[in-house]
């Protein structure tokens, strides 16, 4: 099975952090944000004030942490879509919620909660969090913590945590595909899947000494950024043919590793030097990731045409123009909210 560079770009300044949107990538670096398409091209590079040590992308938003603040920016121009938001200490992570909205975490043993536009929601009290881990559906959100748990929370306004086992790893990745990739204090790598309560999966991997650096599920399994800058298939048992030793091992590709679509990965050292991985024998796997992002950025205009079409008619309601705002929530399908309007209407008129 064979990747392939597909190209390589060097960042004027080092490199904080990486992050995919829509098939290519965000780039901090410095005081810079690059967006770099597919094909390498820049789509947009913007200034800004702090530099950016966390990113991730949902519905053609961008979301960041810089300094102490939280912010949105789109992902078609780079525009700033609020003031941002801060928090004593600032942020430490932050993961997109499913359905919308977003969970920070706080340097002060707290998970922030936020609507889609940033507004702020509430707090939860998490205790101090490594690394936030993913979410299993809407409600249970799943982070480690410095010293290497596993919990997970049930945010449902009764929030409630829970560790999922007594047991402490020393390094986790992101939730993928319901998975997770873990190493535990013998250096073993297991991958499990998890629920609320414990595993439905926990089996430990074959494979040689590895320390992880990151690690990603593309459309043929996971592949692991060891600590020596290669990357290391888990799917493969390795040999000592030629052709069966790990990607790059002549190669220092740094410590970050982000998932472009199902059949690409892309690279990067702190010092700035960018790799696109693709995998040929995966084309199919990458139609599917392309379709699906331009699919999340048809949403997305979708998503923020019905948002503005409902401030209308909450606008339109508020200045007493019933009739414009029923149009509006009958277009939006708000039934219950047409058939309110309608009966405000014939008991008094607009």
């Amino acid at each position: 099975m064979t990747w392939n560079i597909a190209w390589s770009w060097q960042a004027d300044a080092r490199i904080a952090t990486m992050a995919a949107v829509e098939g290519g990538l965000l780039v901090s670096t410095g005081l810079n944000l690059v967006l770099l398409e597919a094909n390498g091209e820049v789509r947009w590079k913007v200034d800004v004030p702090f530099k950016v040590h966390a990113a991730e992308v949902e519905k053609g938003t961008i979301g960041l942490l810089a300094a102490h603040g939280f912010y949105l920016m789109n992902t078609s121009n780079g525009a700033m879509l609020n003031e941002g938001r801060s928090a004593p200490g600032g942020f430490s992570d932050l993961t997109a919620r499913p359905g919308g909205g977003w969970a920070l975490a706080g340097r002060k043993g707290q998970i922030h909660l936020f609507s889609e536009q940033g507004r702020g929601i509430r707090r939860v009290d998490s205790g101090p969090v490594r690394r936030l881990l993913g979410w299993l559906d809407r409600e249970h959100l799943l982070w480690q913590d410095p010293e290497g748990y596993l919990w997970c929370g049930r945010l449902t306004g009764d929030d409630k945590k829970r560790k999922i086992e007594n047991r402490s790893w020393s390094w986790c990745s992101s939730l993928k595909d319901g998975r997770l990739l873990m190493q535990s204090g013998d250096g073993g790598v297991w991958e499990g899947v998890p629920h609320p309560f414990g595993w439905d999966v926990l089996e430990r991997l074959e494979s040689d000494s590895i320390e992880p650096m990151d690690a990603v599920r593309t459309g043929e399994g996971w592949w692991v950024l060891g600590i020596e800058g290669h990357l290391l298939s888990m799917n493969e048992v390795p040999t000592d043919e030629p052709e069966d030793q790990p990607l790059t091992q002549r190669m220092n590709l740094g410590d970050l590793l982000v998932l472009c679509t199902p059949d690409a990965m892309a690279t990067a050292t702190r010092e700035g030097l960018v790799r696109r991985w693709t995998a040929p024998h995966l084309s199919d796997a990458e139609r599917e990731g392309r379709y699906k992002a331009v699919a999340e950025a048809a949403m997305a205009r979708n998503w923020e045409e019905r948002r503005q079409m409902f401030v209308r008619a909450q606008e339109a309601e508020d200045m007493g123009k019933l009739s414009l705002a029923i149009e509006l929530y009958e277009a939006l399908g708000r039934t219950e909210d047409a058939r309110r309007l309608l009966k405000r209407q014939k008991e008094g008129g607009e």
